[in-house]
């Protein structure tokens, strides 16, 4: 096992135990892990917004999340950290920002896709756009049906045009 994975397991352990250690400490192992990276790395950087968000501290997370993208993150990371932020940034208001950021992010991800179309919409429903919020939803969620695959992406489209 590499240095970046055996980092990224004990990451994921402290994940993996959040519901039992609280935000704050959540926090504090989080930090400490990063440490290890360097104030500079990008996925220590992710990860310590990842813990500020969880916590419900946006404000702090925010630049977080913009260092670790502006830094290089690269990957499922870069994605996640699209996604996060947008999310973020919806709950601070800015539901503009958000769609916009996940916009941006939408042609790279790949099997993330479907979250961040996901985050649109409660961002589009943040932005007064309802309706283009269900039929985006929709659309997304069509393929993964057994049936009606056809009729519900249909009716997305209908919702689409009439957004």
């Amino acid at each position: 096992m590499n240095e970046t994975s055996e980092w990224q397991r004990r990451v994921d352990e402290v994940w993996a135990a959040a519901d039992e250690l609280g935000e704050l400490e959540v926090i504090r192992r989080i930090d400490a892990l990063a440490a290890e990276r360097g104030e500079h790395d990008p996925l220590a950087l992710f990860e310590r917004a990842g813990a500020r968000d969880s916590a419900g501290l946006e404000r702090e997370a925010e630049p977080l999340y913009r260092r670790a993208i502006e830094g290089g993150l690269t990957g499922s990371e870069r994605v996640q950290a699209h996604v996060q932020l947008a999310s973020t940034i919806r709950n601070l208001g800015r539901p503009l920002e958000s769609i916009a950021l996940l916009d941006e992010v939408e042609p790279e991800s790949g099997e993330l896709r479907d979250a961040v179309v996901a985050f649109r919409a409660l961002a589009r429903v943040d932005a007064g756009d309802a309706r283009r919020a269900a039929s985006d939803a929709l659309a997304a969620l069509a393929p993964h049906l057994p049936r009606y695959r056809v009729s519900l992406a249909a009716y997305a489209a209908e919702l689409a045009a009439s957004a």
